[in-house]
């Protein structure tokens, strides 16, 4: 594997995460735009995105692959309590 193929690679793999990190807060915003509004979307994105990377990576060592429907589900749990914790709590 080459370096461009490996870095095509590496971004396949963190896209859920960024792409989650970016949709939750702006779709949490539209339903609770008066709890959310003193917290900034930039730092509300980046602590979902770190989160969901992290996930990621988790479920990769523990399952021993990368796509598994439970590694989705933690993901998706994962960054919904994130948004919870950094702005509605």
């Amino acid at each position: 594997m080459g370096l461009v193929d490996a870095l095509i690679h590496g971004v396949n793999f963190f896209m859920p995460a960024l792409v989650m990190a970016v949709l939750l807060p702006l779709l949490a915003r539209l339903i609770w735009w008066r709890a959310l509004k003193p917290v900034g979307f930039a730092r509300q994105m980046t602590w979902v995105a770190v989160i969901n990377a992290l996930v990621l990576m988790a479920g990769l060592m523990l399952l021993g692959r990368d796509g598994a429907m439970a590694t989705y589900a933690a993901l998706v749990l994962a960054s919904s309590l994130t948004v919870w914790w950094t702005g509605l709590r």
